[in-house]
């Protein structure tokens, strides 16, 4: 076991590192490091081919469970419902996008304020938190920031202030719900919680943060955006929101489909049907309406994500199945004293400075099993320590430009058109919105779990 446990210690911490250098795409990394970790700790040192069944997991596809889930039941290894959820939300945004759902709302939204810099820095921040609670933050800012540019080149304003704004939005809002961010619907899925779960809990927070976040954020660039409020334009010569809908048909049919994937999984906890469902439901769907564009879609749909989770899982299954898991939750418990603010402060905090320098998706993956662990040696509730790693990931990973895969795309997307971002000016700004969200969140955590 020790061999093994050394063995599966070296996989995780290359995988981690070669992520980090970004030298060769996620992707191959995480499916490399599964097979190592399925050839090398499974197969030559533990020898357990009931390790390795439990692994891979497919026979939970032919469990009622994961479709139909009427009380709370356990998944281990490769979170096959996550992964078909996100496959099913991938399927339906790229349908929304491909009818200008997107360039719509958001040249509506503008012309709603009549295009003044203030007002369209405003409305943009909280669409950014809004769509980011049902759709995936990065989808929100690549289509978001994309429309900001080209507002900011049509009315004379800088767009590098709202495209910060609206990442450190989007990265917020999706901490509010089960399918805002990837590591929410990892813990969601992992421990059985509910979209409902999520907005009572993460969610309120969320909402406070974000009346203070959009204060601060409003402060912090006031004078680079008040430097754009002298241009007039004239609303005439821009385009019309009704000139983005490419498809007017497939602008309706997108829009049915959102609304229905807003209502069941915000009934998911009364109908039981579980994410794996809603995600295949949904994007068999649009596949469907799609007809002739369906191969396209499927083209779109992220599939080195899709393999990066499943690899990502293969090797967190193996530290789980050599106990390493089980022994850090014992260490956190054994330094914090079971004291449950100390554990909480411990838990958010380590997950937010982790997730400003590691992509916060392998690091909540890590991190799910070993706060299971924590909660049955504690005997503190499983799901306090869930809320407060979904908050401290989901928020510490705004703090720099490679925390979150959101920041990522807006920054990329900004230099894409010529308006570099450099790490000091993006962390001089939202490294201490980040510090200050994150007392916010230590404080509601504090109040309402202890």
């Amino acid at each position: 076991m020790i061999i093994a446990q050394i063995i599966a210690i070296l996989i995780f911490l290359g995988m981690f590192i070669m992520i980090i250098l970004d030298k060769i795409e996620r992707h191959y990394v995480a499916l490399g490091s599964a097979l190592l970790m399925l050839v090398l700790t499974f197969g030559l040192c533990l020898q357990d081919g009931a390790a390795i069944l439990r692994t891979l997991a497919f026979g939970d596809f032919f469990k009622r469970d994961f479709w139909y889930q009427v009380e709370e039941s356990e998944s281990a290894g490769i979170n096959w419902a996550t992964i078909l959820f996100i496959a099913g939300m991938m399927l339906m945004v790229e349908g929304m996008a491909r009818s200008g759902f997107f360039r719509w709302l958001c040249m509506k939204i503008a012309f709603l304020v009549k295009c003044r810099t203030i007002p369209i820095f405003i409305t943009f921040t909280i669409m950014a938190a809004v769509l980011s609670m049902f759709i995936d933050s990065i989808t929100v800012i690549m289509f978001l920031a994309a429309v900001t540019v080209e507002l900011a080149k049509l009315l004379k304003f800088h767009p590098v202030p709202m495209i910060l704004a609206e990442i450190f939005c989007a990265n917020l809002g999706g901490s509010a719900t089960m399918c805002g961010d990837p590591p929410n619907i990892i813990i969601g899925t992992s421990l059985g919680f509910s979209f409902f779960d999520f907005l009572e809990n993460t969610g309120l927070v969320a909402g406070i943060s974000l009346v203070v976040s959009v204060i601060f954020l409003y402060f912090a660039f006031r004078k680079e955006l008040n430097a754009g409020q002298g241009a007039k334009v004239d609303l005439a010569d821009l385009p019309k929101p009704s000139e983005a809908i490419k498809d007017k048909r497939g602008f309706v049919i997108s829009s049915i489909i959102f609304g229905c994937a807003v209502v069941l999984l915000i009934t998911h906890s009364m109908t039981h049907l579980t994410v794996a469902t809603i995600g295949l439901f949904v994007g068999v769907v649009t596949l469907l309406a799609s007809g002739k564009h369906a191969l396209r879609l499927l083209k779109k749909v992220d599939y080195k994500t899709l393999l990066f989770f499943t690899g990502l899982f293969v090797v967190v299954s193996g530290l789980e199945e050599t106990q390493i898991l089980e022994r850090i939750a014992r260490f956190i418990e054994n330094i914090s004293g079971g004291n449950i603010r100390l554990m909480i402060v411990i838990i958010m905090w380590v997950s937010a400075i982790a997730s400003a320098f590691v992509d916060n998706i392998p690091f909540a993956a890590t991190m799910v099993p070993v706060i299971k662990n924590l909660s049955e040696a504690s005997g503190i509730p499983v799901a306090t320590l869930a809320w407060t790693l979904a908050i401290g990931t989901d928020i510490g990973g705004s703090a720099t430009p490679i925390g979150a895969s959101a920041n990522v795309v807006g920054t990329a997307v900004s230099v894409k058109n010529g308006y570099p971002i450099s790490w000091g000016r993006y962390c001089r700004k939202l490294v201490p919105a980040t510090i200050i969200v994150l007392i916010i969140s230590t404080g509601y955590l504090f109040i309402r779990f202890t």
